[in-house]
This record gives structure tokens, sequence and C-alpha cells, in this order.
């Protein structure tokens, strides 16, 4: 149940507005201030059309295109002008928001970020995108792990980044953390179209916990994005699903009662539960080892699918980007 699109808001449950905000060109500074204030003018649209909102969703590249310009011109800070402009915004409103930024960073290549804002205009989340899409994305790979966050109403939130949800590992770690919300955002093109969908139900079913999911819309003269906001149900049913019109807000009620319910009482998949106690009927407790080679391969730093020497792209030169020469530097361990 959506609540009618979240126009009948009932008690424990929250508003969320998915805005298929319009795919920009980005060059210079004055363009992304252009695509910043758009943004902002978005967050009081979505307030004024349904009052009772409580968070805004932004897709990712909302402020600086899909052009994937690296010019530090047009790179963003934590204490620049965009973030305050969100900040502000938010507090204005008194509304919750998620928002995209490229950001500088020191290592080398910028962090592809999405940051939370809460409704007092204070930032309670900060997330670097984990699986850039290569070859196609230059940006360093995050290096900070999945954050839940608790959002309005007491909601246990998590933000993943476009690709990122092509991974199940994903979505299983948000949960397993304890998100009961889980946001995408995105700027993908139409060919993907089938594969978010599929991916943004299964998440949701796998894990017992909504996804929502927006992409940008519209084009900038050279590429399309495919809008398609979407909003999941913990047993993978569509709630609610935009299209593809640019600006569009979609919006929808969800329940978090509706996953603790199913996690604390459903025994025919419970799969999170389960993961970590197979076949507890018959072993007492549920075996509780590792059973998969891929995941023991990558904790020694020996992943290597069975296929890994005939794979053909193995960096970004087909895309345009020099080799990489600095080995990554991981803040987790």
């Amino acid at each position: 149940m959506s609540g009618l699109g979240g126009l009948n808001k009932t008690t424990g449950g929250i508003v969320i507005a998915a805005v298929q905000s319009q795919l920009f060109h980005v060059a210079t500074p004055e363009d992304l201030s252009k695509a910043t204030k758009h943004v902002c003018d978005l967050v009081r649209q979505a307030k004024r059309a349904n009052p009772v909102t409580d968070l805004v969703l932004f897709p990712e590249y909302s402020i600086h295109g899909l052009t994937m310009d690296m010019n530090p011109v047009i790179m963003c800070t934590m204490d620049g002008p965009e973030i305050a402009a969100f900040k502000q915004v938010c507090k204005e409103e008194n509304v919750w928001g998620i928002f995209s930024i490229m950001e500088k960073n020191k290592l080398g290549n910028p962090w592809n970020v999405g940051v939370t804002i809460n409704s007092s205009g204070e930032v309670v989340d900060y997330y670097r995108k984990m699986h850039p899409w290569i070859p196609v994305e230059p940006w360093y790979p995050g290096n900070q792990g999945i954050s839940v966050f608790t959002g309005p109403g007491g909601v246990k939130m998590s933000l993943i980044i476009c690709h990122d949800g092509m991974f199940p590992e994903m979505a299983r770690e948000a949960a397993y953390l304890g998100a009961e919300v889980m946001f995408r955002t995105a700027g993908y093109t139409p060919p993907i179209k089938q594969g978010w969908e599929i991916t943004n139900r299964s998440n949701a079913f796998t894990n017992l916990m909504y996804t929502v999911s927006v992409a940008l819309a519209g084009t900038d003269g050279t590429w399309r994005s495919m809008g398609q906001a979407m909003f999941v149900d913990p047993e993978g049913n569509v709630l609610v699903q935009g299209d593809n019109i640019p600006d569009q807000i979609v919006t929808c009620e969800v329940r978090a009662e509706e996953v603790r319910r199913r996690r604390r009482e459903w025994g025919v998949e419970n799969n999170l539960f389960q993961l970590g106690h197979r076949g507890y009927v018959a072993v007492k407790g549920g075996a509780g080892d590792c059973p998969y080679k891929y995941m023991r391969d990558l904790m020694k730093g020996q992943y290597a699918q069975a296929e890994d020497k005939e794979v053909h792209v193995r960096d970004g030169t087909v895309c345009g980007f020099p080799k990489p020469k600095d080995a990554f530097v991981d803040e987790i361990s």
C-alpha cells in the first residue's frame, strides 16, 4: 500500500518524494550553480505539492550531468556553496533531503558522493560510491563502506548509488546493518531499465526491506536518462513507479513496521537471518560458517572468477581514461 502515493499519511508512516530531476550538461561553475538552484527549487516544489513529505530524494549527477568531467572548477567540497544551498533549503522547508555531488579528493580522482541532510539543515550521512560504473566512470572507489542512519520517523535508512545496486552484497550489507529503507540514486540511461527493475525488486525481497530508487530524466542533447523512480515493498511488489518525465516528483508512503514485523516473525524466506543460520532445522542454531569461496578469496585479496584471465576490459582506456598508477587506499582497514 502506498497511501495513494503518500497523500494519506498514516501513524508510523513516512512520505518520501523521489524526484526524476532533469539531466543537464554541466561544464562551468555557472552551469553548476544553475543546476544547484534547480534542485533547490524542486525541493520547494515537492513540499508545496505534498506538505506532509518527510524526505526528498534526488538522483546521482543531479548537479553534474553525465559528461564524467573531472575539471576541478566544477568539483564540490563539503564546505562549498552547493552543500550550503542544500542545507539551507532543507531547513527552510523543514524536510530531509538526499543529494549528489562529485567531490574533490586528495587521493586522486574525485569521489562520487551522496549526502543526506536533515530538516534542521545538518548533514547526517555521507556516502562514497563503492562501485563506480566501470569502465565508464572515473570516480575513486568508496573506501568507507556502507552506513546506516536514523531518518525521519526513526526509520533506519541507507544509501547506495546506481551501479552499487547491481551487487546483491551491497543491499545485504545495508540490511545486515539494520536498514529498513534502502535508497538507490542513479544517472542510468534506458538500456539499463530492465536490470534496474529486477535488482530493485530482488534487493527488497531478499532482504525484507523497502527500496526507493530514482534516476535522472530527460536529455542534455547527447545523453538521455530514464527517470523510472520506483518504490518497492519488502515482498518485492512495486508500489509506485515513475516513467521518463523530467522533474516528475513521485511520492509514496513507507511503513517501517512492515519491515520489522517480517524480520521478527517470518520463517520461510527470512533470508537475511537464514544466511548465517543455514539448516537450523537440522543443526542446532544453524551452520554459521562461510561456505562461499568468493567471499573467502575476497577477504584474502585473491578474488578471481573462473574466467578471470579471459576478461577483456580491465581498465578505463576504452572510454578514454589513462591507466591508473596508484594503488587503492582503504580507510576501513
